[in-house]
């Protein structure tokens, strides 16, 4: 690896007409993972607005972490003619000596890699990101960048990667498809609202899933009065003490029942048990979740948030918020349409596309940096006994775009 220089690298400018060349980083190519979700809507194009969209981006390198046995990244390389090279530095700079692509994807999700303790997936998002920037600062340019679902398990290399591509001056996205694919219905939360209360409720266990849900909240909840200044204490409970909470007023039925009832994935006893029931209601809940999880969310601002991970209850993500003087509870689903096609994951890199072709991000990587940090912090929760935690570390402001980017067509 070259040695690092104090120069600072320059963003690539934007050219009218020319078609960009972009190098995907991932941990593994295979058939279902992220990097073909992703990786392919830059081969093939997707659909968007109804037509079949083909952005005036090339994949030209690739470079794989792992290789397993149902490995397509060869196969693709063969039918799309671009190479695939043994380092992240090389597939930069496709072979060569300088950076030679105009943005980076990159992917670190699925592939075998080792837990920590609390049970964080080590995925080598932080490893991938610092070579690339390394590339940057020894060429003197810097090109966009998008990282897949959180920037990192450690909220602290989270945070040096937003300030490494701040120092560097290069767009820099990342996150969940959640926040910008389809709501139903397809609502938002007024800019400046004063928000009382908010409840999400997801499935799929930690720690994946959970970021799925913590950050399609957020991306919600960052548009309230003030914008977002960030979360001053978390905490992470399970099993009965889930229900004791309810009881007790942590969390409200109220906001559980409404987001519940934009769900259309609700489960019974059985699979022919299957009948339409007010879950929100009564002990029927606990008979059918398995491992609850209550997340709670403390914000600065004084806002509380309460995420519900409900395995065996339902099977899609929704959210359900009171704002202050508006009569009825606002709710939604978030909508993610089944696999192999996952469409919602075209929703995101259309979003991805305009970033490499016009040089600006549509959301703030701030936004994914504070959700990195706590969901690391209500993991270390319930590592410390389900105790709550102070979090002055995730004093994290920014503003929201005007406009939500989520699909409305």
């Amino acid at each position: 690896m070259r040695s690092r220089t104090t120069r600072q690298p320059a963003a690539s400018s934007p050219t009218p007409g020319a078609r960009k060349k972009i190098a995907i980083v991932t941990t593994v190519w295979k058939y279902l993972s992220h990097a073909q979700h992703m990786g392919d809507r830059f081969l093939v194009g997707y659909p968007h607005e109804g037509e079949w969209r083909r952005p005036p981006i090339d994949v030209v390198a690739l470079y794989v972490d792992q290789k397993p046995r149902d490995d397509q990244s060869a196969d693709r390389a063969r039918s799309f003619g671009f190479k695939v090279y043994p380092t992240i530095a090389e597939a930069l700079r496709c072979g060569g000596d300088k950076l030679a692509v105009d943005g980076v994807l990159v992917i670190g999700e699925h592939g075998d890699y080792p837990r920590n303790d609390k049970g964080q997936i080590l995925y080598p998002r932080y490893e991938f990101f610092r070579q690339i920037a390394d590339v940057f600062e020894a060429d003197g340019r810097a090109a966009p960048v998008f990282n897949d679902k959180h920037l990192s398990y450690s909220f602290d290399k989270a945070k040096t990667m937003v300030s490494t591509a701040r120092r560097l001056g290069f767009p820099f996205l990342a996150g969940s498809s959640l926040p910008v694919t389809w709501r139903l219905p397809s609502v938002d939360l007024p800019m400046d609202a004063e928000v009382e209360d908010a409840l999400m409720v997801g499935v799929g266990g930690s720690d994946p899933m959970d970021f799925h849900a913590l950050e399609a909240m957020q991306c919600v909840l960052e548009r309230r009065k003030g914008g977002e200044t960030g979360v001053k204490r978390v905490q992470l409970i399970e099993g009965d003490a889930v229900w004791r909470a309810a009881d007790e007023g942590r969390w409200s039925r109220k906001l559980l029942e409404a987001a519940l009832s934009r769900s259309d994935s609700l489960k019974g006893l059985t699979i022919r048990d299957g009948r339409p029931q007010n879950l929100a209601e009564g002990d029927e809940i606990k008979r059918i979740a398995s491992h609850p999880a209550a997340y709670f969310i403390d914000y600065a601002d004084g806002v509380k948030a309460t995420l519900l991970m409900l395995d065996g209850v339902l099977a899609d993500y929704n959210l359900a918020v009171k704002v202050k003087g508006l009569p009825d509870l606002l709710s939604m689903q978030f909508l993610l349409p089944p696999n192999p096609n996952v469409a919602y994951s075209a929703c995101l890199m259309n979003h991805v596309a305009t970033m490499f072709l016009t040089g600006r991000a549509d959301y703030p990587v701030e936004r994914t940096m504070l959700v990195s940090g706590v969901l690391e912090s209500c993991l270390e929760s319930k590592l410390k006994a389900h105790e709550p935690l102070d979090t002055p570390h995730l004093a994290v402001h920014y503003q929201p775009p005007r406009e939500s980017v989520f699909e409305r067509s």
